[in-house]
Formats: C-alpha cells, sequence, structure tokens
C-alpha cells in the first residue's frame, strides 16, 4: 500500500481481484462440460440425451437458484452470501471424488449449479459496491467475464491433462474445491463495503418474482436470452458441425472452440476498455451485427467459411452478456442488485438449457446440424435489431442517469 492510498482502497483492490479470481474458478467447471460428457457417454452408457444433462443440469440449478434466492444478497449482505455459495460449492467439489454413478454424478452437478446461483447473486451484486459510476460498473463486469473466459480455457486443458494422465474427470471438481477453499479464508479476512439497504419493501423471493414484471429487468432480460441462445450454439454444437468437416483447414476445425474461447476472453478485456470510453450502446449494436454477419455468412458460403466466421463470433460476442448484463443491473439501485441480478440470471441459464434443446430438435427434424444453425441466426437477428432498437430509442438513459446522480454520487 502506496502511503497516499487509503486502507478502504486498498481492501477494494483486493475485493475486485478476488472476485475475478472467483468467476474464473466457477468457470473451470461449468465450461469443461464440453470435454466431460463424452467421457461421461463412453462411462456410464448413456445416449447423447441422457449425457447433455451434465450440461442442463448445472443450468437449470443456477437459474432456478437465481429466482429462489436471488433476494438473499439483499438481504444478508453480499459478502455473506457470496460465503454461503463459496462454502457450498467446496464442500460438494469435494464430494466428486466419491461418487461413482451417474445419478450421483448429476446430483452433485445440480446441487453445484445452486452454490453458483447463490454465488453469482451476491457477486453480481458486489460489482455495485466497488464501481464509481454505471460506466465503470460495466467496464468492470467486462473484466470479470475475461476472467471467466480465462477460466473457461483452464477448465477444459486440466481435463484433457487428466485424461491424458489416466486420471478421472472428476477430480477437476477437487482440484476447484481446493482452489475454492483457499478463497474462502481470504474472502472471510478480508472486509467487505456495506451492502445498501432497502428502507421500505420486504426483501424476499416475492420481491424476485415483482422484479420479473419490471419492464426495464424483463427488456434487458430477453436481450440476455437471445444472446446466451446464440452463444450456446458455439460452445454445444459447433463440434457437432465440423465432425465430419474435410475441407482445406483441419486444423482450424480441430480447435474451433479453442479459438472461440480465446478470442471471447480477449475481446473481454479490450471490452472493458472499449465500454470505458465509447458509447455502450453503439458498440453493443455493431458487434450484434459482426455476430450476424459471421453466423449468415457461415451458412451462405458453406462450412469451408463457418470453420473461420464461427470461431470469430467470440470476438464481438465477448462485450455483449457482460454489458447487458451490467446496464441491466445498473437501472436498479444498489439495494435492489441481488434480486435483479437473480432475474437476470434466470433468463441466462433458460436460454442455455433451452437454445441448444432446440437446435438440436431441429437438426434431428431436418436431419443436419446446419439446421441448428439456421435457427442461431434468426436468433442472433432478433439480437441485433433489439439493441439497433436500445440504440436508437435509448429507453434506460434516463434511469441510468438517476443511478450515476444517487447511488455513485458520494
Amino acid at each position: 500500500m502506496t502511503p497516499q492510498e487509503s486502507p478502504r482502497t486498498h481492501s477494494l483492490r483486493i475485493i475486485r481481484a478476488l472476485t475475478y479470481v472467483m468467476f474464473m474458478m466457477f468457470a473451470m467447471t461449468t465450461d469443461s462440460v464440453g470435454v466431460i460428457i463424452p467421457e461421461a457417454i463412453r462411462q456410464f452408457r448413456l445416449t447423447m440425451t441422457q449425457g447433455a444433462a451434465f450440461h442442463y443440469a448445472t443450468m437449470t440449478a443456477i437459474g432456478v437458484s437465481g429466482i429462489l434466492f436471488g433476494y438473499l444478497a439483499d438481504r444478508l449482505g453480499h459478502k455473506l452470501t457470496i460465503l454461503a455459495g463459496l462454502v457450498l460449492f467446496a464442500l460438494n467439489s469435494f464430494l466428486f471424488s466419491r461418487a461413482d454413478s451417474f445419478g450421483m454424478f448429476l446430483t452433485l452437478l445440480a446441487v453445484s449449479g445452486v452454490a453458483i446461483g447463490v454465488f453469482k447473486t451476491g457477486a453480481l451484486a458486489l460489482v455495485g459496491d466497488i464501481c464509481v459510476s454505471t460506466t465503470d460498473h460495466t467496464a468492470t463486469m467486462n473484466a470479470v467475464e475475461g476472467f471467466f473466459g480465462v477460466g473457461a480455457i483452464i477448465g477444459p486443458a486440466v481435463v484433457a491433462r487428466l485424461l491424458a494422465s489416466g486420471i478421472a474427470w472428476k477430480w477437476l471438481y477437487v482440484i476447484v474445491g481446493g482452489l475454492c477453499a483457499v478463497l474462502i479464508v481470504i474472502a472471510a479476512l478480508v472486509r467487505y463495503p456495506n451492502a445498501p439497504k432497502r428502507s421500505s419493501e420486504p426483501v424476499d423471493m416475492g420481491g424476485t418474482l415483482r422484479m420479473m414484471r419490471n419492464p426495464f429487468a424483463l427488456g434487458f432480460s430477453l436481450g440476455l436470452f437471445l444472446y446466451v441462445a446464440v452463444e450456446c450454439a458455439i460452445y454445444v454444437w459447433m463440434p457437432t458441425y465440423f465432425a465430419d468437416y474435410h475441407g482445406r483447414a483441419p486444423f482450424m476445425a480441430r480447435y474451433a472452440i479453442s479459438i472461440f474461447f480465446l478470442l471471447r476472453a480477449g475481446g473481454r478485456f479490450l471490452g472493458a476498455w472499449m465500454l470505458a470510453r465509447f458509447n455502450w450502446a453503439a458498440v453493443l449494436t455493431v458487434f450484434s451485427l459482426l455476430i450476424l454477419a459471421c453466423f449468415s455468412g457461415g451458412l451462405a458460403f458453406g462450412v469451408d467459411a463457418a470453420v473461420f466466421l464461427l470461431p470469430l463470433s467470440g470476438l464481438f460476442m465477448s462485450v455483449i452478456y457482460p454489458t447487458i448484463n451490467s446496464k441491466g443491473i445498473s437501472c436498479f439501485p444498489k439495494a435492489e442488485h441481488g434480486t435483479v441480478a437473480g432475474v437476470l440470471l434466470f433468463f441466462t441459464c433458460a436460454a442455455a438449457a433451452l437454445g441448444p434443446l432446440a437446435m438440436g430438435a431441429v437438426s434431428d427434424a431436418f436431419g443436419q446440424p446446419r439446421y441448428g444453425f439456421v435457427l442461431a441466426t434468426g436468433f442472433a437477428g432478433l439480437l441485433a435489431a433489439g439493441l439497433l432498437l436500445n440504440w436508437l430509442l435509448n429507453p434506460a438513459r434516463e434511469r441510468l442517469k438517476l443511478q450515476d446522480g444517487s447511488d455513485y454520487a458520494a
């Protein structure tokens, strides 16, 4: 700590760094599912539908947790909610070492989803406490998701290393559980800023359900739903789309997912810089149109173009999710950030479950995975249209200006 640096500033820097590492840690498990599912299918002789439950179980549990427990961050405080999620996640992760059946693994994955949901509502609400404006909030959210993207790269690499060494994939969770235990100790010792308290309405699940009827919460939630449906098309179904590729760029087909995640992670750090300097609505509109161009080009010019264009879309997807999430939360007072974060999280996970399911159904109906990407391109078109209208009409401008002048004025 420098002589000019106050203890509070020093603490906030530690909290910010801790939050980044926590999000990275959770991504190491949730974004490793694409590598784990084929192993589980072989190990337990599952159908593809049964194996996909490893993805749906976690996503569904996170979404339900957001609705059921999103208000806890506003009632109990952000630090206590974060610690509760971390403790449950760590204990549950260590139980993976004892699991030996499909049903037990599925149960543990669901419990980990509940823990992640509790943590995320507290952590997303905490971001407002460590930022000085709604613009800073958006930049910080992009940095948070950038570290999440780093975890999405590390996790599958760890699983691949374990499998290459003859070690079961379940030990990834034990490793991450150990990291989580370290973070719990550090977080418990750090002094977190006091979370704002509501003065009138009771903080309970009823408040979460009322929040779902708010036009700003609903509008940003629908934006997240469309975006996540598009993103899931890449990391759930792109490997299947390229499975029989025999074109001129086999390297791109083989490492398409890795390239996508690298571009998405790097783009989020770039996005944190861009969104602190440029109009957020304009940036999202341009990037969403570029995503639509990548998907449309991949369909129009065939799989030889898709092996380049679909991974490239990760660069443009990078800023969409954290920015929509940030602006949706920032439209509300800090005392309601936990509740609105729970609503946004629910729609995020609903899309993560329903989007790939719909794509799979369409692909089965028409006999080719290409048709699933036709549906995803439709989602991308709706997303681009919605963000263009948001840029032109700017309905959240006054709400964001109000919060800048009240919650962040000090």
